[in-house]
């Protein structure tokens, strides 16, 4: 897949064994690289939502959408790259933080926002939510102290209510 436009779909499916299997099935054997891929429950326990992350031409993203929607599990397919959504991402840092630095790597922590999920006498561990952007800018900035360890969620994404306006792409707050 050709490294262009970031697209974010979000798809709609049965809540059943052997799901994630088949829609990531279908993107390696057309050679889709999935950059990011969040699933889980939504308010009606018999339906997921996956939040796909991928990059592609307008024709490539195209193709996706037709071959999601032709999966007898899916229910639903929306493109949310171009409409206005909210998007976020899960990050725990676990980080070196003995002595001084743990006074600095709690203020670095507030500057972001963040919680502090775990510590103890020589480290720490750092929970970030926001927008990429964010989540990428803390990970930077945690370098400093020495990462031992990172997890992240990949991003998950939902349209904006027509209340809320009409911009287009991400919103970028927090």
């Amino acid at each position: 897949m050709p490294n262009n436009k970031k697209h974010t779909i979000s798809v709609l499916v049965d809540n059943q064994f052997g799901v994630l299997a088949r829609v990531s099935g279908m993107f390696s054997a057309r050679g889709y690289n999935i950059i990011s891929l969040c699933v889980g429950e939504t308010e009606n326990p018999s339906i997921s939502r996956m939040t796909v992350t991928v990059r592609g031409d307008d024709g490539v993203l195209a193709q996706i959408i037709q071959q999601l929607n032709k999966l007898v599990d899916v229910i639903e397919v929306e493109d949310l790259t171009n409409s206005a959504f909210v998007e976020r991402e899960l990050v725990m840092i676990k980080v070196a933080a003995g002595g001084k630095k743990r006074g600095e790597v709690i203020e670095l922590a507030s500057i972001f926002r963040a919680k502090i999920a775990d510590l103890d006498k020589d480290c720490m561990t750092v929970e970030v939510t926001g927008a990429q952007a964010k989540v990428n800018a803390c990970i930077e900035m945690m370098r400093n102290f020495g990462i031992k360890e990172l997890v992240r969620t990949g991003s998950i994404a939902i349209a904006r209510s027509s209340a809320a306006g009409n911009g287009n792409g991400s919103d970028t707050d927090q």
